[in-house]
């Protein structure tokens, strides 16, 4: 059986992000993989669920977390879309996950080399020994352009139909 590839676990991380667009959710997806299996997956579910910090990393972080039975998942990657926000990056940090794939930069909110560059912040406690970006950047990217270009339309037609009935 051929070995599983960086790109081979961002696809899933992409339809744990399908996951997330479908239900109007921005289309964020994770996955945590240890020894080439994937231990948990996630999308990111702030707005159903109504909780600030349910993004996907920190959900598939506490569901590997609560599968393995350790807050210490040094010897795990995670795979996710978008390149992790300040909330997530210290928490990947904290948890100890070995390597970091993320598919698309976030120069908004990406606190891994957008931002801030966590590789040079050493005081912060223990972050990835090993950041790979730019995994499947196109369809990563354009999954979230994608999602806020529809979200740019509603808004306009939304506004035009309240003119519209006034």
């Amino acid at each position: 059986m051929k070995e599983k590839t960086a790109e081979d676990f961002m696809r899933l991380a992409l339809r744990e992000a399908e996951k997330a667009r479908v239900i109007d959710e921005v289309p964020v997806g994770a996955v945590i993989v240890r020894d080439g299996k994937v231990i948990s997956r996630a999308h990111n579910l702030r707005e159903k669920n109504q909780k600030a910090d349910a993004h996907a990393e920190m959900l598939a972080i506490r569901k590997a977390s609560s599968k393995l039975g350790t807050w210490c998942l040094d010897d795990c990657d995670l795979y996710v879309t978008l390149e992790p926000c300040m909330m997530c990056t210290g928490v990947i940090g904290l948890s100890r996950i070995h390597a970091l794939y993320y598919g698309t930069s976030d120069p908004k909110g990406g606190t891994v080399d957008s931002l801030i560059q966590i590789k040079t912040i050493r005081h912060i406690g223990t972050y990835p020994k090993e950041i790979h970006s730019g995994i499947l950047q196109p369809e990563c990217s354009a999954i979230l352009s994608d999602f806020f270009r529809e979200k740019r339309k509603k808004k306009k037609r939304d506004r035009n139909e309240f003119r519209k009935a006034q």
